[in-house]
């Protein structure tokens, strides 16, 4: 996903990328992003859903962290027409935008500005995390995920996907260029694609997939299972 406005050599803190997220000329953009950057983004927001589903009842209410843009929300709520969601972004421009892209969806959605401490104590029937986990570094990042635990009810089901690849010396670089590669194969301005690798390279927090399910692990869920791999991501589903 291309992060407008972080080229630093060093990770930002995540600040920085609020404000990234919150700058509207990148804002109305965002959309075009990730299905270009995300292979099988709309897979992955299909198999979420039916994996919520395995345990989520027909009137679940769903805990969806890092929900700016709307765009898993849509897919969720579109189907799933019983379920009630809270959604939750630090950036109020994605929010604004969430919004507008979910029109009559709104009914069935609470959004919230700001990060996992100021969403709802729940208890929430089913959890989500997309796109989201690898702007934070390892601290944060168990942290975060120990709290979605805290909300969501016992054997709740809990889906995370981020940018997940192997870290080790040589296979790093290789991933990243695959990374830029797909983009490029799929329109994107190759210029625009080298950036992002630069940004990613240098501003996220990107581990191996070991260390991911780790810190999923660590955070309190059990059975944790890969269920999606494409490239530089990854996708787990676990339960509370």
């Amino acid at each position: 996903m291309k992060i407008d406005g972080i080229t630093g050599d060093e990770k930002p803190g995540l600040d920085i990328f609020i404000k990234a997220f919150d700058d509207p000329a990148a804002t109305a953009r965002y959309w075009d992003g990730p299905s270009r950057f995300v292979p099988g983004l709309d897979a992955l927001h299909r198999m979420t859903g039916l994996l919520l589903a395995e345990r989520a009842p027909h009137d679940a209410r769903v805990l969806v962290l890092g929900a700016g843009g709307g765009m898993e929300l849509k897919a969720l709520a579109e189907a799933q027409p019983g379920w009630r969601f809270v959604g939750v972004d630090p950036a109020a421009e994605m929010l604004r935008l969430a919004e507008r892209k979910l029109g009559p969806l709104m009914e069935r959605i609470e959004l919230v500005h700001g990060l996992i401490d100021d969403a709802p104590d729940g208890p929430f029937v089913a959890g989500v995390c997309l796109l989201t986990l690898h702007f934070l570094d390892a601290a944060e990042r168990t942290r975060t995920v120990q709290e979605i635990h805290r909300r969501l009810r016992p054997g709740a089901p809990f889906v995370a996907a981020h940018c997940s690849f192997p870290q080790g010396a040589g296979e790093r670089d290789i991933w990243l260029d695959r990374y830029a590669a797909y983009p490029a194969a799929m329109g994107a301005d190759p210029a625009d694609t080298t950036k992002a690798r630069a940004a990613v390279a240098a501003s996220l927090n990107c581990f191996s997939p070991e260390q991911d399910e780790d810190i999923l692990k660590a955070g309190g869920f059990a059975d944790t299972a890969l269920f999606f791999a494409a490239f530089t991501w990854r996708g787990w589903v676990g339960h509370a």
